[in-house]
């Protein structure tokens, strides 16, 4: 079983931070900029942004 976590991001284009989940089934994208970051695998998301944190 694979274990799910939420994690801090911070968006490539505008620098803005947001939590989001591994394992999203939607694509992620910026609240600010809309850019895209994080994309649905079937399980683990793939994260396009930079990862920060990862929020236990």
């Amino acid at each position: 079983m694979a274990k799910s976590n939420f994690i801090k991001v911070r968006c490539v284009g505008c620098k803005n931070e947001q939590i989001i989940f591994s394992n999203a089934s939607n694509v992620v994208t910026c609240l600010v900029c809309n850019a895209e970051m994080a994309r649905p695998t079937g399980g683990k998301s793939e994260i396009v942004a930079r990862v920060l944190e990862v929020l236990e």
